[in-house]
């Protein structure tokens, strides 16, 4: 059903450590860096278990803006079904995290999913455009969840 490949609109961008004698530094988020839609509202971290999968699911408005650093390593699983785009009926996967430092910012309409591939606990950084369930947490929240569904297409390995 999809095909391996690069999704249209999905920006992986290389994050830089800096190091120096007290430890590191990564910037994991530029003003400079995102259009201003894709510019945050807010921002968290997540701990996900070895293991453990978050998604997929899929924002009809919402960009979230991705940090992977570690603890641990992920991988990244994204699916383009939205009508209009060239590369709809791709899947892109990747490895992000304690190995390979990324940011991804995952558009609207972007099925995404990540699944903790280390032996740790690992930490995941998000700021996305919109508040999680508006002003005040007084919407419904932008979500449609694919991993409570039995015959899913949205697979991870």
């Amino acid at each position: 059903m999809f095909e391996q490949g690069i999704i249209d609109g999905v920006v992986i961008r290389p994050l830089r450590q800096f190091q120096d004698q007290r430890g590191w530094l990564i910037e994991l988020y530029r003003e400079d860096e995102l259009p201003p839609a894709d510019r945050p509202a807010m921002a968290y971290i997540s701990q996900t278990l070895s293991g453990v999968a978050r998604g997929p699911h899929e924002h009809r408005e919402q960009t979230d803006v991705f940090a992977f650093v570690g603890p641990g390593d992920f991988k990244l699983y994204l699916w383009d079904t939205r009508p209009d785009s060239p590369t709809r009926g791709v899947k892109q996967t990747l490895v992000a995290g304690q190995s390979n430092h990324q940011a991804v910012v995952v558009p609207p309409g972007i099925i995404h999913a990540y699944k903790n591939i280390s032996d740790v606990a690992g930490l995941v950084f998000n700021c996305p455009n919109r508040l999680y369930a508006g002003e005040g947490r007084r919407e419904p929240v932008d979500e449609t969840r694919h991993e409570d569904l039995a015959e899913s297409p949205y697979v991870l390995d």
